[in-house]
């Protein structure tokens, strides 16, 4: 049973640290090792059995693999193809189409290195390689992290619901995906109030060079024709982007209570981010997610993760370069 120790260590460790701060992309990373390892002791297990079927069982896994692979080009084209034709031709829309063409590059250049053995390929099969297996293992930490952080509860009281704004239709239109976190905003406001509590809901967002009023002014009218008490709103109006919303509504909280905890509500794809974004700057609270649409789902995914990326940008340029660096030596090795 020790070959599973890693893995129960590794789970231990994301267990206290989740416990004492659920706001670290660290907690993600850890809990991707934990499953990385477990699935190597079964593996491990497996092959040292000695079994007649160890063969065909690994056969099967890499067949499922490359179907997986397949399966998950096509998903991302698909969902490209679509995004373009609903949301626009935007970059920050061409996403899934660019991680579809990633994904079938790398793989093609691993079977042309296979095939042809020239050092160059080999070098460079390598660093792509490396690269695509970092990033694929730190997306699939992010989105399961994600998946999870969206699925813990907020069970102490709040003293304020922060609704941020993500943007207005005609300058001065509430469009769906912030009519979605005003819902989201209502439902958790109604929550806490059955508590006991009395919290108010700051409706977050400064005006943009093509909006005719502050996205907070516009999210604040939408709530009152909602049937939301007008008494009950604050409206932080300054913000341009997730950090000065949570920065400037922060500082709305202290002055009114200084000791003020609080619940941030944004889509379900940007909660993780945010809560990321609430712990650097230090905002005593944690951040749900309302619905959104699926075929917006994935490409926005990729937005936020490539977001985090940049966030973290020292720490993945070290792993760049150290990758790289193998695939330098890999030319070097076969070069000789």
């Amino acid at each position: 049973m020790l070959v599973y120790a890693p893995a129960a260590l590794l789970f231990l460790v994301f267990s206290v640290s989740v416990l004492h701060e659920r706001r670290k992309f660290s907690n993600a990373v850890i809990l991707g090792l934990a499953v990385l390892c477990a699935l190597g002791a079964l593996l491990y297990r497996l092959v040292g059995s000695g079994s007649p079927w160890v063969p065909y069982v690994v056969g099967a896994l890499g067949a499922l693999g490359a179907v997986a692979l397949l399966v998950l080009v096509c998903f991302l084209f698909l969902n490209g193809v679509r995004m373009l034709r609903k949301e626009g031709r935007s970059p920050s829309h061409l996403l899934s189409l660019l991680a579809a063409f990633a994904v079938l590059g790398v793989a093609a250049l691993l079977v042309a290195a296979a095939v042809l053995r020239t050092p160059v390929l080999i070098g460079v099969a390598w660093a792509a390689g490396g690269l695509a297996l970092y990033f694929s293992f730190l997306f699939l930490c992010f989105v399961c992290y994600a998946f999870l952080y969206g699925r813990l509860r907020v069970r102490r009281k709040a003293d304020f619901v922060v609704v941020l704004g993500s943007g207005l239709i005609g300058g001065s239109t509430v469009p769906p995906l912030l009519a979605s976190r005003l819902k989201r905003g209502r439902e958790v406001h109604e929550r806490l109030s059955r508590r006991g509590g009395s919290p108010v809901l700051i409706t977050s967002g400064g005006q943009g060079p093509d909006e005719k009023l502050p996205e907070s002014h516009a999210m604040a009218d939408h709530l009152v024709a909602e049937g939301f008490p007008a008494g009950l709103i604050e409206r932080e109006d300054r913000s341009r982007n997730t950090e000065e919303n949570l920065r400037f509504s922060k500082k709305i909280m202290e002055e009114a209570k200084p000791d003020y905890r609080c619940v941030v509500v944004t889509n379900n794809y940007h909660a993780f981010r945010a809560a990321l974004i609430a712990r650097r700057v230090r905002i005593r609270g944690q951040v749900v997610g309302s619905p959104t649409a699926a075929y917006f789902w994935p490409n926005a995914m990729l937005r936020e993760f490539a977001a985090i990326l940049v966030d973290y940008r020292r720490s993945n340029a070290a792993m760049c370069v150290i990758i790289v660096l193998g695939g330098v030596a890999a030319w070097w090795a076969n070069w000789r």
